[in-house]
This record gives structure tokens, C-alpha cells and sequence, in this order.
């Protein structure tokens, strides 16, 4: 008796600690939500963004013009040429937004794509601007549609994340034929060794690192199906899954598509310009945003993230912030991995808010119209 006695007693107990830890085991993952947290920064470091003290060494604030770099001021007679990009074609949404003029130097750094892998080639204008420059505060009017078409091309063409804007010159030699001045405008890299970044110093690692991107890009999308919404939601789960947000904010390539798809290690920015550069690549409109968020612990941060076309309506897509950083142990949950998927205007705009300039007191450009619903 006292045997089956005992029996039964250690049956309970150990019917107790299971059930204790099962317990446990739900409190457990119910509350795991709450150790995760918004991955961004204090400040968005990326292009054109003049957050003080923190700014990435690709940045610039106010656009580089050299005035007669060659100490070229001449008399007698001007041979300079116009040089003729209008047979450019390009339907890019913020190129769209552009006056002639800053189409043109748009149009000249598409087409010389491949030659600026160099760093160093030079893209020529000729005296296209000598009107511009002959007025008054020319000078300033020109490097004002210069920043703009640069801005315009860099948000547009995230692929050319190879490039420094910060060491790219629109330089400009005068020449005077009798009471008469003609400028010869070019873009080249002034005095910096090249105008790639400083994680690139020559075109063989450009293209080793582009053909690096052409990978992991053509693994992506052999998987794509063909319906809108999947191959959206296939990139932002890829992105989601394998990127790793970089709360040191010091790692290289951390800003651009390079440091997301191949490093797998990156910040809001670059998480943007990776989800654009992969819509691009499936024929996607897609426009990546810079303003400010409102993270999880109520603090207002800059912030990058995209908006999307589907069957001809936008929507929002934050990549970054379904990625949140996990404080102690397990995984992101649906419920977290998605809240900024495809999401409209009512839901998203709460902790969202674009700024239509890319630099201070640079061009107002226009993001499309999101739907008030979500997807």
C-alpha cells in the first residue's frame, strides 16, 4: 500500500512540473513581443542628409563647383561644343520632376554609367550652360541644378551606389572672346584621386562587387512568380531574413545596396535602396522615402524606407522596421515582421513623415500619393 502510495505522490509531482513549465513556456512567448525593438538611429546617415556630426562621408550639402579648375581663363577664339544627351531616354519617377537643364546632367551621368566606374572620367558639356552662367548668380543657379539632378540620380539608380557625390566636380572654364564669355562645363573628380567611395579605389573592384550584387540579385529573382504581390513580399521577407541592421553604425557600405545583398549587414538606408533596386530589377514601381519615424520607444529618428505600386495604387513598405533587433533569445514574429507591409496612408503615416528634400534648401520633390487602406 505504502508502495503504490508513494507511487502516485511522485506521479503528481511530476505531472505538476510539466504542467509549471507549459506554464511558463506560454507567459514566456506571450510576452516575447516585448523584447523587440526598433533597429535605427538617432540619425539617418545617408546622401544629402545634413544631420550634424554624424553625417556618412558620402554626404554633400551644398553641391561642388569649381570655378576655372585648369586656370584656363584665355582670350581669342572659343571652340568649346554643345554635347547632346537629349536621345537619353529615361521614365524614372523623380528624373520626371527635373527642369530641362538638370535633365540634361541626368541624362549625361546615365549614359556614362559604365565610364564612371572609373572614378575618374570626365563627362563633358560643353558651353550647354554658357547661357545659364552669363546671368547673374549663374554660378549658383547651375549648382543648384546640378545638386538637384545628382540627388534625382543617385534615389533613382540605387545600383550606382559606387559613387562619392562628396568628390564629384561640376567644374567650369571660362573662355573671353572679345567682350564676350563662353563656359566649358564638365563633371569631373577635382582634386580627389577618384569620386568612388572610400570602400572602392579602382573600376576592377567595382565591377567585382557589381558582379557580386548580379548574384545574389539573379538568386532572388529566379524565384519570382509574376504576381505583383508575392515577388513584393518574397524581396521583403528575403531582405528581412538575411540582413543584419547595423546598430554600431560603423561597419562599411552600411548606406548602399552592396553592404544589404552582400555584406548582409546595413542601415535603414541601405535596407531602401536594396528593396528599390530589386523592385527596378523586376519592372516594380518603386521610390525610396527619407523623413522621420516614430520607433517603438517614441523617439522621432530620420529614417529611409520605400513606397511601392500595386495593381495602381502605392503603399508603404519598411523594410527595416519589420526587422526589429531582438533583445534576448527567439525570432521575429509575424506580427512584427509585418506591420509595415504594404500598409496605407491611415496606418502608416501615424509614425512616418516624408520630407520632400534630399538636402536642406535643395529641390521640393513630390512621392506618389499612397492609399488610404493598406494592401
Amino acid at each position: 500500500m505504502k508502495s503504490k502510495l508513494a507511487s502516485f505522490i511522485m506521479s503528481s509531482i511530476m505531472i505538476l512540473i510539466v504542467v509549471l513549465f507549459v506554464f511558463l513556456g506560454v507567459i514566456l512567448w506571450q510576452n516575447f513581443e516585448k523584447m523587440q525593438t526598433s533597429a535605427e538611429p538617432e540619425n539617418f546617415q545617408g546622401n544629402f542628409t545634413a544631420a550634424t556630426n554624424t553625417l556618412d562621408t558620402n554626404t554633400i550639402t551644398t553641391p561642388r563647383v569649381q570655378d576655372n579648375p585648369l586656370n584656363s581663363i584665355s582670350s581669342g577664339s572659343s571652340n568649346s561644343q554643345n554635347i547632346d544627351y537629349s536621345n537619353v531616354e529615361i521614365d524614372n519617377y523623380f528624373f520626371d520632376q527635373l527642369s530641362e537643364k538638370s535633365k540634361t546632367i541626368y541624362r549625361a551621368l546615365e549614359s556614362n554609367k559604365e565610364n564612371m566606374k572609373s572614378g575618374t572620367y570626365r563627362i563633358d558639356f560643353g558651353n550647354d550652360f554658357s547661357d545659364i552662367l552669363n546671368t547673374t548668380n549663374g554660378q549658383d543657379e547651375l549648382g543648384n541644378l546640378y545638386q538637384s539632378a545628382i540627388e534625382a540620380f543617385t534615389y533613382d539608380n540605387p545600383e550606382v551606389f559606387y559613387l562619392s557625390p562628396n568628390k564629384m566636380y561640376l567644374s567650369i572654364e571660362t573662355t573671353t572672346y572679345a567682350n564676350s564669355k563662353t563656359y566649358n562645363v564638365f563633371i569631373n573628380n577635382g582634386n580627389e584621386n577618384n569620386y568612388l567611395i572610400d570602400e572602392f579605389s579602382n573600376e576592377a573592384q567595382v565591377n567585382q562587387a557589381l558582379g557580386q550584387i548580379e548574384a545574389v540579385k539573379n538568386n532572388i529573382i529566379s524565384n519570382r512568380t509574376g504576381n505583383a504581390y508575392d515577388d513584393i513580399k518574397m524581396v521583403h521577407d528575403y531582405l528581412v531574413d538575411t540582413v543584419e541592421y547595423d546598430t554600431s553604425i560603423s561597419k562599411p557600405n552600411i548606406y548602399n545596396l552592396y553592404g544589404a545583398l552582400v555584406n548582409r549587414v546595413a542601415v535603414c538606408e541601405g535596407y531602401a535602396r536594396a528593396f528599390k533596386y530589386l523592385m527596378n530589377e523586376m519592372g516594380i514601381p518603386c521610390v525610396i522615402v527619407i523623413g522621420q519615424g516614430t520607433n517603438s520607444r517614441g523617439e522621432t529618428e530620420n529614417h529611409a524606407w520605400n513606397y511601392i505600386e500595386v495593381n495602381g495604387s502605392w503603399y508603404a513598405i519598411d523594410c527595416t522596421w519589420d526587422d526589429p533587433v531582438v533583445e534576448g533569445i527567439g525570432t521575429v514574429s509575424n506580427s512584427s515582421k509585418y506591420k509595415y507591409f504594404l500598409k496605407g496612408s491611415s496606418e502608416f503615416s501615424v509614425d512616418h513623415i516624408p520630407s520632400n528634400q534630399f538636402t536642406p534648401g535643395g529641390k521640393k520633390f513630390s512621392y506618389p500619393t499612397l492609399s488610404a487602406s493598406g494592401y
